[in-house]
């Protein structure tokens, strides 16, 4: 097996972790999964922003862990979970970098979530 290649954010692809200003919550068949007021907004490049949501926000007995996984060479390797309560579109529908590389330690212990396979992801920024 070939050694992953590592690589750091730059100018070229940035990346950045900030706390998120507000609630974030996550809804799946008319349920919530996740609610929280302590997310992170993280932007990579040109990609578009993806909440990262604590663990302690989100509702675990809802989500099964899966055996499909992923590699970043920016995060590093990523594991998935599925919401059965969603169908076949919730399959693999969250995904976490349970140990990242340091450059984004921050999303260490936190969940993101597919937009397309959940109902909705609602950021409420009112104060």
């Amino acid at each position: 097996m070939p050694e992953k290649v590592i690589k750091i954010p730059s100018p070229e692809h940035p990346i950045t972790v900030t706390p998120t200003k507000g609630r974030v919550t996550v809804t799946v068949a008319g349920r919530v999964i996740a609610d929280s007021r302590a997310a992170l907004t993280l932007k990579e490049a040109s990609y578009p922003a993806v909440q990262y949501i604590p663990r302690a926000d989100v509702d675990m007995a809802a989500l099964t862990r899966t055996d499909h996984a992923t590699y970043c060479p920016y995060k590093g390797d990523c594991a998935y979970y599925s919401i059965p309560a969603g169908g076949d579109r919730a399959l693999n529908a969250v995904w976490t970098y349970e140990a990242p590389y340091p450059a984004v330690a921050l999303i260490a212990g936190h969940l993101a979530f597919y937009p397309d396979r959940v109902d909705a992801i609602t950021v409420d920024d009112a104060a």
